[in-house]
């Protein structure tokens, strides 16, 4: 078995090739390619922590694997991850455990190239701002794939303590400075979002972190932060005024995000305004954007199809390459 830190995978895998991953994964689950369970949540006794464990199966692509999640998001105040796991990878032929990578910098890769993807398929041709609210584990990931998918010439970042804001945005300016892009904090995350062409919402909030009505027409905005049904960080009314809404995947997002859960139930929304998954759209059986005057919603929840393939592409580069530490 091959173990891969985080250190390890940082040296040979980028973020670009996770979008390239996570593009694949997207269209083979909606082809009906990769076996995914809904994942098991199991809260803890005092709700403050949640263990997550996400299996998936991919014939086509001789891929398994599992992966196992402890989310506790008052870590942030003890100065820890709020996310630690480990991904396993199986052989499809004999079902041993081949690999095992850490599952905290893989949710952090695929979850930003969820919106890198995302970005790419529906966002206008011609974005300029960028908004990112949140500064938490995800953030990093989230603000390269916006860079990615689209060449920006600013990006606004908000968060819940300003101190910890101008801090993530000085780390982000040296480390993502060859995109040239100006990042700034601000202090309101309404200030950010105003004018905004592209928007990425990465909280675990229970209540809307900003306004729905300040989102400009054309704006995409991609929600990756609410996971359970209490949570909710988007406002309801951005739902009501967006014209497409995508998913990761319908099933997981109905099945525990509050974002689209809360709405659905006060009758704010209804399922008649959803378009479809994302992985539709790269196969090319569902419409993307079709002007540059829509406001265009993604919500993910991350799918384990994203995981398998991910960890699949990332094992084999480390055996070309020599990277990892082999065990047992």
């Amino acid at each position: 078995m091959l173990l891969l830190s985080r250190e390890d995978i940082q040296e040979f895998f980028t973020l670009k090739e996770t979008m390239t991953a996570v593009e694949k994964a997207f269209r083979l689950y909606s082809e009906g390619k990769v076996e995914v369970p809904l994942r098991t949540q199991i809260g803890t006794e005092n709700g403050k922590g949640t263990f997550i464990y996400m299996p998936a199966y991919c014939s086509e692509e001789s891929a398994s694997s599992i992966k196992i999640l402890g989310m506790f998001p008052e870590n942030s105040r003890k100065g820890l991850p709020t996310i630690n796991g480990q991904v396993l990878v199986l052989d499809n032929e004999t079902g041993a455990i081949t690999g095992m990578l850490d599952g905290t910098y893989i949710t952090e890769l695929r979850t930003g190239a969820a919106s890198g993807v995302a970005f790419e398929q529906l966002a206008k041709k011609d974005c300029r701002k960028g908004a990112l609210i949140g500064t938490g584990a995800q953030a990093a990931a989230q603000l390269e794939a916006m860079l990615i998918a689209r060449s920006l010439e600013e990006v606004q970042v908000a968060g819940r303590d300003f101190e910890k804001t101008q801090k993530f945005v000085t780390e982000m300016k040296q480390k993502l400075h060859h995109y040239g892009v100006k990042i700034m904090a601000v202090e309101e995350a309404n200030e950010a979002i105003t004018d905004a062409d592209l928007i990425i919402v990465a909280t675990t909030a229970t209540s809307p972190v900003f306004d729905g009505e300040l989102v400009k027409a054309g704006a995409t905005v991609s929600g990756v932060g609410s996971y359970q049904p209490q949570m909710q960080e988007i406002p309801a009314s951005l739902l009501v005024r967006s014209q497409k809404i995508y998913f990761d995947s319908e099933e997981a997002v109905l099945s525990e995000s509050g974002d689209l859960l809360i709405p659905l139930a006060d009758q704010t929304i209804t399922k008649e305004q959803f378009t479809g998954d994302i992985g539709e759209v790269i196969n090319g059986t569902l419409v993307g954007r079709e002007n540059d005057q829509e406001i265009i919603f993604f919500k993910s929840v991350g799918i384990a199809a994203q995981d398998v393939i991910t960890a699949k592409m990332i094992l084999e580069q480390a055996k070309i390459k020599a990277k990892g530490l082999e065990w047992g």
